[in-house]
This record gives structure tokens, C-alpha cells and sequence, in this order.
């Protein structure tokens, strides 16, 4: 009976974001139409094989009214050579001393002249309508929006990542779109004069979190899901598990209250985890096979949908079990790590 109320929770769980998406997508978009003028800035940091594909796609924009600004941050590279080999009048090259992301961003703010922000990282491309599609979002009391981040390759790890961050759009479709929780760092809007009364970006390892925290002190984050970035992802398990636990960790340091978007919400997120690791394992030692099949095929739908929506490829769809096992266990194990660690640190 344990076992076929664990698959009951799971399905309702992922059923309530699935049909939530459904019905997003027949409402539509707030939007505004108008060309305010954007500077995109670029922080990069030994870049130098990325840099100039990262370049181009911005300055492939269907949006002309933008200036693109490269901030080199003290590369040891030829990052900052590649970057100077463009010619285009839309486009600024400055190098510093490396003090990180943040700071880099920041310096990046002091030089704009837009009166939107857009960020990217140097090794994402971002889709040719993607600043458009950021600005058109832009309503009322907006004061920063977020796109949809893709992943590029086609290695397991590179196919893992990439249907996590489908999965995420479906997330933020059926739940933040006027409402975003973080404007990811390889693509995100700002409204300027906002990031400079929010005191700029945060210097913080998860700086697009952090950063989305204060802004909505002074007005809403909504999601852009036609505003998409496609992005480089690590290749290995021990660079993934670094990038993650960097990233959990520092999620961590500013979590708040609230039933939605802070603590509740995470440890509810790590029962479901733990469910959709045990419960096929138990199906099958159980010999519930129509359970089991039950399971499968209502997660398989439910991420073939999202996946022809949104442009994903419909193989990872179809072993997106595998992929939800997967990253059920990898995500139990480095919360269970974050949460350890950070209570390791409160007894000290």
C-alpha cells in the first residue's frame, strides 16, 4: 500500500507542474512592444576557443539597437585578442585584473549605456531573437527578466543536463512565469537603473540568484520562454559535481522562508527525489509491472511534450526515465552534502 501511495505522490507531483504547463501555453504573454537601447555584456575569463562563436551570436541579433560589451577579466589566454579581431562599431572591448564574475559584471554596468542589461556568458550562443524576445517582456513594474537555458552536445552527461533544463522550462512555465525565482546568469534582462538602486550585482558565487533577490525588492521577474541561450556544459562527473555543489552551496547562504520558493519547497523537492529513486526499484522487486509501466510511460509523456514545444530532442525524451533516475540520486547525494556541510559550519 506504501509503495502505490509513493507512486500516487510522484504522479500527482509532476502531473501538477506538467498540466500547469498545458494550460500556460494558452495564455498569452504579456509583452510590450518597444526599442529601448540594450547594452549585453560578456564577462569572460579564459575563453579564448568560445569567445568569438559567443560574439557573433549576439551581434546576430534581430535586435539592432545594442551595444555589446566584452569584459576580459584577466585572462591568461588570448581571450582578449580573439575578442579584438571583430570589427564592429557595436562592440567594446575591456580588459581588468581577475577578480571574478561579479565584479567584472559590475564593471561592465559602470561602462553601458542601455537602459536594459542583458547578460550571456562567453560560452553560450544565444538564439538570433533571443534580446528581442527578452525586451518584449518588459511590462509595467518588470524590472528583470530571464530566458531559457539550453545545453549544446550530445555526450550522456552534456543529454542529462539539457533534458534537466527542459525540465526546468516546464517548471517555469506552469510556475514562474510572471513570477521567476533567478534570471539565469547565460541569459537575463535588467532594467538598468534598477541594478544600480539594488547596488549592482551581487558578488556571490551564485551571483544570478543572489542578484535576482534584491532586484525584486523593487519590482517584478517574470520569464522569457522563446528568449533562449544555448550554453557549454561539463563533459565529466567530478566538473558537474563541482559546478553543482558551487552552485547548491551558495543557493543555500540565501534561502529564506516562504512555501513555494525557499526551504519547504527544496525539502519537498528532495522527498519527490527520494521517491523517484526507490519506487521503480521497489515496482520491480514486486513484480508490479503494470505499475511500473504506468510510471514510465506518464514520465515519458509528459517530457515528450514540453520536449516538441520547446525544440528538445525526442531520443532524450524517450530515455528520460533514465535521466530522472539519474539525477534524483546525483541531487539527493549533493543535498544531502550541502546540508551537512552547512550545518557543519553553524557548529564551528
Amino acid at each position: 500500500m506504501l509503495l502505490e501511495i509513493g507512486l500516487v505522490i510522484i504522479l500527482l507531483w509532476d502531473g501538477y507542474f506538467f498540466f500547469n504547463y498545458i494550460i500556460s501555453l494558452l495564455k498569452p504573454l504579456k509583452t510590450q512592444e518597444w526599442k529601448p537601447f540594450v547594452s549585453v555584456l560578456i564577462p569572460a575569463y579564459n575563453e579564448e576557443k568560445s569567445i568569438k562563436e559567443t560574439i557573433k551570436s549576439v551581434l546576430a541579433q534581430d535586435y539592432e539597437n545594442l551595444e555589446v560589451i566584452v569584459i576580459d577579466d584577466g585572462s591568461k589566454d588570448k581571450t582578449f585578442e580573439v575578442a579584438k579581431s571583430i570589427k564592429d562599431h557595436r562592440l567594446r572591448i575591456f580588459r581588468k585584473e581577475h577578480e571574478g564574475k561579479s565584479k567584472a559584471l559590475n564593471f561592465g554596468l559602470s561602462k553601458a549605456k542601455g537602459e536594459i542589461i542583458v547578460t550571456t556568458d562567453a560560452d553560450t550562443l544565444l538564439d538570433n531573437s533571443a534580446v528581442n524576445e527578452l525586451v518584449r517582456r518588459f511590462y509595467n513594474d518588470v524590472v528583470a527578466v530571464g530566458g531559457q537555458v539550453r545545453v549544446l552536445g550530445k555526450s550522456f552527461l552534456e543529454r542529462a543536463q539539457d533534458i534537466e533544463h527542459l525540465r526546468i522550462a516546464m517548471f517555469r512555465r506552469a510556475k514562474e512565469l510572471e513570477d521567476l525565482s533567478v534570471a539565469p546568469g547565460p541569459i537575463s534582462a535588467f532594467r538598468k537603473e534598477v541594478l544600480i538602486k539594488a547596488g549592482g550585482f551581487v558578488e556571490s558565487i551564485v551571483e544570478d540568484y543572489a542578484t535576482t533577490k534584491e532586484v525584486r525588492k523593487f519590482g517584478k521577474v517574470v520569464y522569457s520562454p522563446k528568449a533562449k541561450a544555448f550554453t557549454q556544459m561539463h563533459l565529466s562527473l567530478k566538473n558537474l559535481w563541482k559546478q553543482r555543489k558551487r552552485w547548491f552551496l551558495g543557493d543555500l547562504e540565501h534561502l529564506g522562508g516562504g512555501f513555494e520558493k525557499e526551504w519547504f519547497f527544496l525539502l519537498l523537492g528532495d522527498f519527490i527525489a527520494f521517491l523517484d529513486l526507490i519506487v521503480p526499484i521497489l515496482l520491480i522487486l514486486n513484480a508490479k509491472w503494470f505499475l511500473l509501466t504506468l510510471f514510465l510511460i506518464f514520465e515519458i509523456v509528459t517530457m515528450i511534450i514540453p520536449t516538441l514545444i520547446e525544440g528538445g530532442g525526442i531520443l532524450n525524451a524517450l530515455a528520460f526515465p533514465l535521466f530522472l533516475y539519474f539525477w534524483a540520486g546525483f541531487y539527493l547525494m549533493l543535498h544531502f552534502y550541502g546540508y551537512m556541510t552547512k550545518l557543519k559550519v553553524k557548529m564551528t
